[in-house]
């Protein structure tokens, strides 16, 4: 998919903000407000494969609750640490 940049980052904002369960809602489209305008090419591609995981599965990764697998790691990280400070 050859997606324009601008396209490709108001598309997975919208992704976050429409997740399954409301604490994914709110946890992903804040850290997209904040985060997806300044990143790079490879840090959308992990962003958006993201996207496509389960929500529960997302929720425990973010909470500390279940090791996230190495790919998503160190994004769930810095967007577990978005909610810390």
């Amino acid at each position: 998919m050859n997606e324009p940049r601008d396209v490709r980052i108001k598309r997975m904002k919208m992704r976050s903000m429409r997740r399954g369960i409301k604490e994914m809602d709110i946890i992903l489209s804040a850290y997209a407000d904040r985060n997806l305008a300044d990143m790079d090419a490879a840090g959308l591609d992990v962003f958006d494969a993201l996207l496509h995981e389960n929500d529960q599965d997302l929720y425990q990764w973010v909470t500390g609750q279940v090791r996230p697998p190495a790919q998503f790691a160190s994004l769930v990280s810095r967007i577990a640490q978005t909610f810390q400070k």
